[in-house]
């Protein structure tokens, strides 16, 4: 078996479960807030939010947090939970549609400092939260991103978005199941909505 490219640069992966979580609150939080204000989110952080919606996360037993490690410097992370036991705003889009949520695990979002991408740590990532979520009995998986237009004045030349990676994993859009939220952009003074996509897949 070939050792992934991640494993060979020293990264090494770990998860950690429930009250377990508590630990890397703070250093995640950080991480999520670098790395959440580049293009396409933009999202100008607050680390009380970021702590609080970590806390919040952790406290269910059954959710996950994916950790990437170089040394003991944590350069990603990534998230998950079921989606019953996340905030409601992520499963209304779903009852809405009259579609079941007991079964479904939610994605909620992964980080990686840019240094480190392109090595299949995301692979890894998604590997392991639908592994957790297979070992919970759950039979779906789904995540959202974020919409921006094309002509964003804010979108690097050199963006590449992440969708053929994720139809590489097997999701796909989930025809018409989007939230909104609201958050602050890098350089706006004021909370503006914004539009995200969810994508599913079985597992």
């Amino acid at each position: 078996m070939t050792t992934p490219r991640w494993e060979q640069a020293g990264i090494r992966v770990e998860t950690l479960t429930g009250k377990a979580i508590a630990r890397v609150i703070g250093d995640v939080a950080t991480l999520r807030i670098a790395v959440f204000r580049d293009f396409p989110y933009l999202y100008d952080g607050d680390l009380d939010y970021e702590r609080d919606y970590l806390a919040t996360l952790g406290a269910s037993p059954r959710s996950i947090v994916v950790l990437a490690r170089h040394g003991e410097r944590i350069v990603g992370a990534s998230t998950g939970a079921p989606l019953i036991e996340v905030e409601q705003d992520w499963s209304a889009p779903f009852m809405a549609q009259g579609m079941e949520v007991m079964n479904r695990f939610y994605c909620a979002e992964s980080v990686l400092l840019p240094t480190w991408r392109g090595m299949g740590i995301g692979h890894a990532f998604f590997d392991a939260r639908e592994a957790h979520a297979r070992g919970l009995g759950l039979t779906e998986s789904c995540f959202c991103s974020v919409l921006r237009g094309d002509d964003h004045p804010a979108m690097p030349q050199t963006y590449r978005s992440n969708d053929a990676f994720w139809h590489k994993r097997g999701y796909r859009p989930l025809d018409g199941i989007i939230a909104r939220f609201s958050w602050r952009d890098i350089g706006q003074s004021s909370e503006t909505e914004k539009t995200l996509q969810f994508w599913g897949r079985s597992l």
